[in-house]
């Protein structure tokens, strides 16, 4: 299975970046399923006239809907073109979307040249590729375990 969905994140200093990479590359990406954060998908789907999954803004909990959507295993790659410049009140949101793309496994472009190179892998579109997901099943059972002996 190839990498089906793709969640597009940008900093309110980047959506204009984001909007170009993704209009450049629509052809490419005309069968994936996308999602995206309040303006970002807003922006998005009024300038490339295709559907978009828009979950709120990052700030009232977009970036933890797709955080959840992630782990869920209902998206398979996350762009985000985040401002490493820019005080963001929501970082502690941010790093939580970071740690779990990292976690379950998904590719991650945080700027253009990444999403580039992802966006042109072979893997992309190789039917019989897709992420690994890790296993947790050891570690789930450890925590169960462990409230068991509180019990």
């Amino acid at each position: 299975m190839s990498i089906n969905s793709v969640a597009l994140v940008a900093h309110d200093h980047r959506k204009t970046d984001l909007l170009h990479w993704v209009t450049r590359h629509d052809a490419q990406m005309q069968h994936l399923t996308l999602y995206a954060t309040g303006t970002t998908g807003k922006l998005l789907s009024d300038n490339l006239k295709r559907p978009i999954t828009r979950l709120l803004s990052g700030p009232l909990g977009g970036d933890q809907q797709i955080g959840a959507k992630i782990a869920e295993g209902e998206i398979d790659l996350l762009v985000f073109f985040w401002d490493p410049l820019a005080p963001m009140p929501h970082d502690p949101d941010i790093k939580a979307l970071l740690r779990l793309a990292t976690l379950w496994n998904i590719p991650i472009a945080c700027n253009e040249a990444t999403a580039d190179m992802i966006l042109s892998s072979p893997l992309l579109f190789d039917t019989s590729w897709r992420p690994q997901r890790p296993d947790f099943t050891h570690y789930q059972q450890r925590s169960i375990d462990s409230l068991g002996e509180k019990a």
